[in-house]
């Protein structure tokens, strides 16, 4: 039996898990989450970006629990409003508002714009930190598309429903 290294993925959000789990299946990890380490308080995201984010929860939880941790800040910047919601994605309408209730004030501020094109990218920044050899890595990606008109599709998370990657007809939803 081969052994599987211990890989903290830093979120407590179940989507991002899911994808995270699937992603990571065909490598030899024990996936470990947050929820395990009821004792590690959580980590301030004070970035103003989505690295300096991401860089702060790697390096706060693998000194916490020191293990080799994943995590990520990422988000949805949307042009026509000056990149909001960005690093501030997930409290774009209240720290509590559901997933409906963001994309609801994502498209309420963007038709007020009056925007056409609807220009948007989702930012995503992976750090990951390994407090046995005190290394930290970061990766960044982004993903060009626009925001649809309304929500459509029943698949992924956040404002996946809202954005048509470039190229393509159907949202990430």
């Amino acid at each position: 039996m081969s052994e599987h290294q211990e890989l903290l993925v830093a979120t407590n959000n179940a989507g991002k898990v899911r994808e995270l789990s699937q992603l990571l299946s065909d490598f030899p990890l024990r996936l470990r989450l947050l929820g395990e380490f009821s004792n590690v308080a959580e980590a301030e995201e004070t970035g103003e970006t989505f690295a300096e984010n991401a860089t702060i929860k790697a390096l706060h939880y693998s000194a916490h629990t020191r293990l080799l941790t994943l995590s990520d800040d990422s988000g949805l910047v949307v042009d026509a409003l000056g990149g909001a919601p960005g690093v501030r994605s997930a409290r774009y309408a209240g720290r509590e508002a559901t997933y409906a209730e963001r994309m609801s004030k994502l498209l309420g501020a963007l038709d007020a714009t009056g925007d056409a094109e609807r220009r948007a990218r989702f930012v995503c920044v992976i750090a990951v930190a390994d407090p046995s050899a005190g290394t930290l890595h970061t990766f960044e990606g982004a993903c060009e598309g626009r925001i649809a008109p309304a929500p459509r599709g029943t698949g992924g998370f956040g404002y996946d429903p809202l954005f048509i990657p470039d190229g393509h007809d159907r949202t990430f939803g």
